[in-house]
């Protein structure tokens, strides 16, 4: 059995929403790298009662690791070494040393504020240099160290590593901590695991659900996999973790989800769509750009997510009034008069006029109603129009009725949109010519 694990990421705002988790997902990747099982994945708040309580429950449940993330500044609400010194039986001691190099990055810090009190800032960051008895630590990134304490000798229990809070800090750091003598003992029952991933697109998450369950009827090793299907930015994704030996079992899954999907099944190699679309563009040298109403720049901000996107995103136009749709596109008044704003007429223009103003190959055009407010019985909100178009007349143009409030229409356009231009780009068109 795999060696397991728990996570703990710390921080009340964090658990109220008001920042975003990108921690626990991030090293969750990664204990996956490693072999580990990952059992939970725990968010608590900056409270030294509930820190504990994550500990407790994860060490109960047999975590042979134990990885924490925030909690290691210099003020008050920053409990997690002492949490930690304690749950581990360690009493906390000052790490001269760590304390001299910690003060050394203080100095060359303090030069962005030149107005505080240099005493105060040490004083308050002498705090990071008291660290649990017999705990290796991992050098500062940032001006927090990490930690990898071990359970107290002669007592049974989970390693703990201790990280940083801040995503930059944290994901340098683990670098050092995986590499690192302390942690094989955690990892001596680690298990190579494989992961890989199906996406399809215009499919419910219930089809794949009736199709798992016809591999498993017609013989597929389903209980050797771990099968996780999930709707994601309108997408369904079939995740799949499973151990080099049962590699038969994986591949069986996959031929069937391709025989039963050939129409939907667009990535088989875990790429996604913004991958796909982005070594289309770059293999036929083609460039494109955007021209945006109701997603108001989602498109090109998604399409530049990728580094090197300069190599094929010229840039885009918001145009979220009828007017800025005529003056930067070159929408015609009276096409909007007589079609509405929301429409696939609309939408071509809006393609057309991306090209045009911007001199690319492809030219992508969005215009919506993602509400809450603004539809009618004729046009609902959450009435998407898209067109695409391409060099020589390629053109790929359709309207949707995407589910969900605001956010959820406005992500979604994107995806559709992707999938329009990654279809363009493989040949597809209105008139079903060739390109």
């Amino acid at each position: 059995m795999s060696a397991r694990a728990g996570i703990v990421v710390t921080g009340t705002e964090v658990l109220t929403g008001r920042v975003a988790d990108r921690n626990g997902p991030w090293l969750a990747d990664r204990l996956r790298e490693l072999g580990l099982d990952l059992a939970y994945n725990v968010i608590v708040a900056d409270r030294r009662a509930d820190i504990e309580a994550a500990l407790s429950f994860l060490a109960a449940r047999g975590m042979d690791l134990i990885v924490t993330s925030g909690g290691l500044g210099p003020t008050a609400d920053d409990l997690t070494a002492e949490v930690v010194g304690a749950f581990q039986r360690r009493r906390m001691v000052l790490d001269e040393a760590l304390e001299g190099r910690i003060a050394e990055i203080l100095r060359s810090l303090m030069r962005r504020w030149p107005g505080a009190d240099p005493d105060a800032v040490r004083t308050a960051n002498r705090k990071q240099a008291v660290v649990p008895e017999g705990a290796t630590v991992l050098e500062p990134v940032g001006t927090a160290p990490g930690l990898i304490v071990p359970p107290a000798e002669g007592r049974d229990g989970p390693t703990i590593v201790v990280l940083p809070g801040p995503p930059r800090e944290l994901q340098a750091m683990w670098e050092a901590a995986a590499a690192g003598e302390a942690l094989r003992a955690a990892l001596g029952a680690a298990t190579e695991y494989r992961q890989d991933t199906l996406r399809l697109f215009g499919i419910p998450e219930s089809e794949i659900a009736e199709t798992l369950r016809a591999a498993e009827a017609g013989g597929v090793a389903l209980e050797r996999l771990e099968i996780t299907t999930c709707l994601r930015r309108g997408e369904v994704e079939v995740v799949t973790r499973y151990e080099p030996s049962d590699q038969a079992a994986y591949d069986a899954l996959a031929a069937v989800v391709r025989e039963r999907h050939p129409d939907t099944l667009f990535s088989d190699d875990g790429r996604s769509v913004d991958e796909q679309v982005a070594g289309a563009l770059r293999e036929r040298g083609w460039t494109i750009a955007t021209a945006e109403s109701c997603t108001g720049g989602l498109l090109a901000g998604r399409l530049t997510d990728l580094a090197g996107s300069s190599d094929y995103v010229l840039g885009g136009l918001v145009v979220y009034a009828d007017d800025a749709k005529t003056a930067l596109a070159g929408v015609p008044p009276e096409l909007i008069e007589r079609h509405g704003a929301v429409s696939t007429e609309v939408a071509a223009a809006l393609a057309d006029g991306a090209r045009a103003a911007l001199g690319a190959d492809v030219g992508v055009g969005i215009t919506g109603i993602a509400g809450p407010g603004g539809g009618t019985p004729a046009k609902p909100v959450g009435l998407v129009c898209f067109s695409v178009a391409g060099p020589g007349g390629a053109r790929l143009t359709r309207s949707a009725q995407l589910p969900g409030g605001r956010a959820d229409v406005r992500d979604r356009s994107t995806t559709v949109a992707l999938h329009m231009v990654r279809r363009l780009l493989a040949g597809e068109r209105d008139d079903g010519g060739d390109q």
